[in-house]
């Protein structure tokens, strides 16, 4: 008797925020994502560690990079997002890993919102 494939569940790895946050930002690269940012909120606010935040020049590239990060982390660590929010439209996307929250936007919707800007205070770095 063979032993089954275990389920996503099973497979669910412990990866610390700073890590996740990496390689997320390291997916969202592999699919072309502009202007890759890591905002580093420990100590600043209480509901995440780290913000990625990045864009795709169309909605189609936003929904493809939500896709991706989306599908790599399901299949290599068994991770779902606790919350996601705006694929359909695909103008501003967001996906909640609990310690790192996901921003994938439009340039139109990032200039708009400036989330930069309004978390001006965290360390940030580009990532490339």
């Amino acid at each position: 008797m063979s032993n089954p494939e275990p389920a996503p569940a099973d497979r669910t790895q412990t990866i610390d925020a700073a890590a996740l946050a990496e390689r997320i930002a390291a997916i969202a690269c592999e699919r072309k994502a502009i202007d890759v940012r890591l905002l580093d909120l420990r100590g600043i606010v209480g509901y995440t560690d780290f913000f990625v935040v990045c864009s795709g020049n169309t909605e189609r590239q936003t929904k493809a990079i939500h896709d991706a990060i989306y599908q790599e982390l399901k299949d290599a660590a068994g991770l779902l997002p606790r919350r996601a929010s705006g694929a359909r439209e695909a103008r501003w996307i967001v996906l909640d890993y609990l310690d790192c929250v996901v921003h994938i936007l439009t340039p139109e919707a990032r200039e708009f919102y400036r989330l930069e800007t309004l978390w001006g205070e965290a360390p940030a770095r580009s990532v490339e």
